[in-house]
C-alpha cells in the first residue's frame, strides 16, 4: 500500500506542475525519486506558502524547505505602493493693486494779457499833428499827382522830361534774374512807437532793430514786388551805423557791388522816412486809404547842376519818378506827396532807375509806413509789368 502511494506522489507533483502557470511550474523540479512529501514541499515553495504534508491521512509536522534540502529563491517583499500625491492647489496670483488715479487738475486759464502801461508824458512833450498833403500841389501837373520844382529850370523843362513817355529801362517780369534792388542809406530811421498825439523830445526816432526801422518797410516792399513776379533783392546793411557820416558813400558802394554781380538790375530804390516839423510839432503825413490810416510817400529825383551834383542823365530818373507817381496816385488817391525834383545827388548816377522814396515821417507809426510801402510797391509792379507788356506789343 505504501509503495503505491509513494509512486503516486511524484506523479501528483508532475500534474500540479503542469497545471500551474509557467512562471511557477518552472520552479518545481521533477525528480523521479523522492517522496510525495517532497513534491508538496516543492509546490508550496513555488506558491511561496508553507506546506503541510499528509501521509495517507496521518498528519506530520510541517516540512520546511530546508528539511527537504531544496534551495528556494528568497521571497520578494510585497512592493510598498507609492503614496498617492495629494494634488496641490496652485495659489491664484494676487493681482497688483490698482494704481490710485491721480486727479487731473483743471486747466488754469491763462491770464488775460495786461496792456503795457501808457508811457508817462514828459513835461517837455510836443504835439503830433496829422496832415494830408495834396499830390497835385506841385507846379508841374501830371495825369495823376504832380512834381514840385526846386531847380532853376522852368516847369516846362521838367514837364517835357516827365512826358517823354515810357521808362528809360526795360524790366523782365517773372525773370529768374533780379530786376530791382532795395537798400537803405539811413537804415536806422524809425517811427513813432505808437499812435499817441504827443512825442518825447528824447526819442531820436532811430534804432538798429531791423524789425522796427526802415528794413521793415523795405522788406514789405520787396515781398510785394516778388509776389507780383518782379524779382527783387533787399539789402539790409545799416549804412548809417555806427557812423552817420559817409553813409551815402557806403550805400553807393553797396549798389555798385550788386550791379556788378547782377547786371540784370534796372531799378534801385533807396527807402527812407521823412522828418517834418513845424512850430514845435512833429507832422505825420497821413491819408486814409481803404479805411486804414496810411503814411503818405514822396519820391525824390535829383537834378544835375553841372558841378557839385553830377547827374548828367537826371531827366531819365525824373521820367521814371513821374511814371511811378502817376501809377500810385492813380491807383490810390491821396497816397503821394508831390515828387520832389531838386539839386540832390542821392547816388542816382548809378543807374537811370535809381530813386529815393520817403515813406511817411518820424511821427507816423510803423504800421502806417508798412502799409504805404506795400501800396507803393503794388503800383510799381503794375507799372513795370504794364510797361513790359507795352514794349512787347510794340
Amino acid at each position: 500500500m505504501r509503495a503505491k502511494q509513494g509512486a503516486a506522489l511524484p506523479a501528483l507533483a508532475l500534474v500540479l506542475s503542469l497545471a500551474l502557470p509557467p512562471a511557477l511550474a518552472a520552479n518545481i523540479p521533477l525528480r523521479r525519486s523522492g517522496t510525495g512529501a517532497e513534491a508538496l514541499v516543492l509546490l508550496a515553495a513555488a506558491l511561496h506558502r508553507p506546506a503541510t504534508v499528509w501521509h495517507l491521512g496521518t498528519a506530520a509536522a510541517p516540512a520546511s524547505a530546508a528539511a527537504a534540502n531544496v534551495a528556494l529563491p528568497p521571497a520578494s517583499p510585497a512592493p510598498t505602493p507609492a503614496p498617492t500625491p495629494m494634488p496641490t492647489s496652485t495659489p491664484s496670483p494676487t493681482p497688483p493693486p490698482s494704481p490710485t488715479p491721480t486727479p487731473t487738475p483743471a486747466p488754469v486759464p491763462a491770464p488775460a494779457p495786461t496792456a503795457a502801461p501808457a508811457p508817462a508824458r514828459p513835461a517837455d512833450a510836443g504835439p503830433v499833428t496829422a496832415q494830408q498833403y495834396s499830390g497835385a500841389a506841385g507846379s508841374v501837373k501830371l495825369a495823376a499827382g504832380s512834381i514840385r520844382n526846386q531847380t532853376d529850370h522852368d516847369d516846362g523843362v521838367l514837364a517835357d522830361a516827365a512826358a517823354a513817355g515810357g521808362l528809360p529801362f526795360a524790366v523782365d517780369p517773372d525773370s529768374a534774374e533780379p530786376q530791382v534792388l532795395i537798400l537803405h542809406t539811413h537804415a536806422t530811421e524809425t517811427y513813432q512807437p505808437d499812435g499817441r498825439d504827443w512825442y518825447d523830445p528824447a526819442f531820436t526816432a532811430r534804432t538798429q532793430d531791423k524789425a522796427r526801422n526802415m528794413c521793415a518797410v523795405g522788406a514789405a516792399m520787396a515781398d510785394t514786388l516778388n509776389a507780383a513776379g518782379i524779382n527783387t533783392l533787399h539789402d539790409t546793411t545799416l549804412h548809417d551805423s555806427p557812423s552817420y557820416t559817409e553813409s551815402y558813400r557806403r550805400s553807393a558802394a553797396t549798389a555798385r557791388e550788386y550791379l556788378e554781380k547782377y547786371p540784370s538790375i534796372k531799378v534801385i530804390l533807396d527807402v527812407h522816412r521823412d522828418a517834418i516839423e513845424a512850430d514845435g510839432a512833429r507832422i505825420k503825413p497821413l491819408a486814409v486809404i481803404g479805411g486804414q490810416d496810411t503814411a503818405q510817400v514822396m519820391l525824390i529825383a535829383g537834378c544835375g547842376n553841372g558841378g557839385s551834383v553830377p547827374l548828367p542823365n537826371w531827366r531819365e530818373n525824373l521820367r521814371f519818378a513821374a511814371a511811378w507817381e502817376q501809377a500810385m496816385e492813380g491807383a490810390y488817391p491821396g497816397l503821394t506827396r508831390p515828387v520832389l525834383c531838386g539839386y540832390r545827388f542821392y547816388n542816382q548816377d548809378v543807374c537811370s532807375g535809381s530813386l529815393l522814396i520817403e515813406v511817411g515821417g518820424h511821427a507816423n507809426t510803423l504800421d502806417e509806413a508798412v502799409r504805404a510801402g506795400e501800396l507803393a510797391a503794388k503800383a510799381l509792379a503794375a507799372l513795370l509789368r504794364g510797361q513790359a507788356g507795352a514794349q512787347t506789343a510794340d
